[in-house]
């Protein structure tokens, strides 16, 4: 007979936040004060965003586990990302915990993401803490965020919460938390007395054979695939035989080689693990996300982790301009199959699905920035591709098409808040909420998804990089009228060759270049930007025709002005339906899906007609 009890001795604890309020910082902090380290072990800021991506952006992009001790407990903490394009990752990372710290930012108070992070918390059943962070600011309003996120947790159904309602003041850079923001300490001690005496330890079924959902998967170039997750009932060890319950209903038995548990920044082998533990078990193939892994044939499969649904699509196709190979180390239709299957294995937001009538492959995601990680990952690793324009995915309710829509959030200063609303009404958003918070003006937008595509870099150059957006999904609603597309036309190589700055100087008087001399160019590339809105074929090539004979004024001086070189993120988004943008480890170009002039103006001809 099987019965639920507590293990002792363990605290399982995910950190939840909006996008940069210091989730990453906190658990920097909380390593430096635990005393388990050298200097040398922990050097620089945010240890934990390992990856060279995480690091450049500032983000974190992959949920990661590290283990503490305290007094007399194992603390397992789960730092999450904060974007919501990574939300898949916090989905299913939940799993592991029993309690939360919500952290808030003092100044900025609870954000969308900030919503979307709780909102998956309350639905699994963990109490949250809420840790009012960087009250260092001097801008913070400490004690009104703290009203704000109480509020934000009624509205979201966590009223049972409230008879115990646990909250903490800290500042994760100075590496202090307090009961009051006028009284710093000079530790994190009462946050870790916080969670110690108020987060309980894990659940555990006793009396029944081993049972684990698998929550995340690691790979191994020695081992394979690491099956990760919290042990509910049970124990394991090296060499147990377990029967793993699929998708579909499907079983299959697997071995397992090695069982290794959490310790500080790393994993270590053990003899043995039990409920409540949350380990990594090396061994199993085939394992997916979401599988149950059982010690018999009657421990039930638990249920399958379900994340959101996708947003955004894109095709994936491989490089087939006339430069493709010179670049990357896998260049075909395979390797690429292979690579985005093998990402479907640890990615579970994304979804990936053939083309029809052709060998190219549609992506799908959370948004712009979680499939341009995955491409920027790919081209890091030596694959070449091309990508056509995101776009959005549509759902048939009751007979009519809906489209994603998205909750904005936008903060700017009340003198550029004009061209704000200007921007996001003529891309259809509707004003939900505007007000003031401190020197800046806020409101929250209702905006079709295909609406943001875009939207960050013209609000960004309307005022002059104050603003601050964020989004998270809303809901599907039937599908509103046009969005504005790219005003301007593009100027398209008609030649191969080198671009010469002869060429480039008589062509920048109507276009602002997006190529330097020196570089290759080819039939169907893009090579600037019309001022008109019309699609102008050129000679990028062309050379100053030389004579013996001399004239005033044929000697000019030419002044080039510097190349408009798009990041891989604009270029996603600056991209429209006729083109794509090739992707290279060392370029991103940008080119006509059609590269003969004469296909595009047969294509051209035949959409007139079929009008």
């Amino acid at each position: 007979m099987s019965i639920e009890k507590y293990r002792e001795g363990i605290r399982n604890i995910v950190i939840i936040a909006h996008v940069d309020h210091g989730k990453t910082t906190l658990v920097d902090c909380l390593l430096r004060q635990s005393g388990q380290f050298r200097d040398s072990q922990l050097t620089g800021e945010r240890i934990l965003d390992s990856n060279d991506l995480e690091r450049e952006r500032g983000i974190t992009i992959l949920a990661k586990n590290i283990a503490l001790p305290y007094r007399d407990l194992k603390i397992n903490i789960i730092d999450t990302p904060g974007h919501a394009d990574f939300g898949g990752e916090v989905e299913r990372v939940l799993r592991m915990a029993d309690g939360a710290l919500l952290l808030v930012d003092a100044a900025e108070g609870p954000m969308p993401q900030t919503r979307f992070v709780l909102s998956k918390a309350l639905e699994v059943g963990l109490k949250p803490i809420v840790v009012v962070n960087k009250v260092d600011r001097p801008d913070q309003r400490a004690i009104e965020v703290l009203d704000e996120a109480l509020e934000l947790i009624v509205e979201l159904g966590g009223e049972k919460y409230l008879d115990d309602f646990q909250y903490i003041f800290a500042s994760a850079r100075d590496g202090f938390a307090t009961p009051s923001p006028e009284m710093p300490s000079d530790s994190m001690k009462p946050l870790l007395e916080m969670v110690y005496n108020h987060v309980p330890p894990p659940k555990i079924v006793d009396g029944q054979d081993f049972q684990m959902q698998v929550t995340t998967l690691d790979w191994s170039e020695y081992v394979g695939r690491i099956a990760i997750g919290r042990i509910v009932s049970g124990q394991i060890q090296p060499g147990d035989q377990v029967i793993i319950h699929q998708q579909d209903d499907r079983r299959k038995r697997g071995k397992v080689v090695n069982v290794m548990l959490f310790d500080k920044l790393g994993r270590i082998e053990v003899e043995s693990a039990s409920a409540g533990d949350v380990v990594a078990l090396v061994g199993l193939e085939e394992i997916e996300i979401g599988d149950t892994i059982a010690g018999s044939e009657n421990v039930p499969p638990l249920p399958r982790i379900e994340v959101d649904r996708p947003t955004l699509e894109m095709i994936f196709t491989v490089n087939s301009s006339p430069l493709a190979g010179r670049d990357g180390k896998f260049v075909t239709g395979r390797q690429l199959r292979e690579r985005l299957a093998r990402e479907l294995e640890r990615n579970v937001a994304l979804r990936v699905r053939n083309a029809e009538g052709s060998d190219a492959f549609v992506v799908s995601g959370r948004g712009v920035l979680h499939l341009a990680v995955l491409i920027e990952t790919m081209r890091r690793e030596g694959f070449e591709l091309s990508v056509g324009k995101p776009q959005v995915v549509k759902e048939k309710i009751d007979n009519e098409w809906h489209e994603p829509f998205e909750i904005l959030h936008v903060e700017a200063p009340p003198e550029q808040f004009g061209s704000v609303m200007e921007l996001v009404g003529a891309r259809r958003g509707e004003l939900i909420e505007m007000g003031n918070r401190g020197d800046y003006t806020f409101a929250r937008f209702s905006i079709p998804a295909r609406g943001l595509i875009g939207l960050r870099t013209k609000l960004l150059n309307s005022t002059q990089g104050t603003v601050v957006m964020h989004h998270r999904f809303e809901t599907f609603k039937k599908i509103e009228g046009e969005i504005p597309r790219r005003p301007n036309g593009v100027l398209v190589s008609n030649v191969a060759g080198k671009a010469v700055p002869y060429a480039l100087f008589n062509l920048q008087a109507r276009a602002e270049m997006m190529v330097a001399p020196g570089d290759d160019v080819y039939e169907g590339m893009v090579v600037g930007e019309n001022s008109r809105d019309n699609d102008l074929p050129v000679n990028p090539c062309r050379e100053k025709k030389l004579t013996n004979v001399r004239a005033s004024g044929s000697d000019e001086n030419i002044l080039l002005k510097p190349a408009k070189k798009l990041g891989l993120e604009a270029a996603l988004e600056w991209v429209e339906d006729d083109e794509l943008v090739e992707i290279t480890p060392q370029n991103i170009r940008i080119r006509k899906a059609l590269l003969k002039e004469s296909d595009r103006k047969r294509l051209s001809r035949a959409a007139l007609a079929a009008q």
